[in-house]
């Protein structure tokens, strides 16, 4: 019983930390352009340096 006095928190903590991370994320524009961060990856940048 002594143990969920400590773990609880520690998972309301974490959880907490979690969704501010998220909304950081989403306020700073991570997810604003999701296509062209696919479309990058593609590109071999030797080609573009030529």
């Amino acid at each position: 019983m002594t143990n969920l006095a400590f773990l609880i928190p520690i998972a309301l903590f974490m959880g907490a930390a979690g969704l501010a991370a998220f909304f950081w994320a989403m306020r700073s524009g991570q997810y604003e352009d999701m296509d062209g961060a696919a479309a990058r990856i593609l590109i071999d940048e030797e080609d573009t340096e030529q």
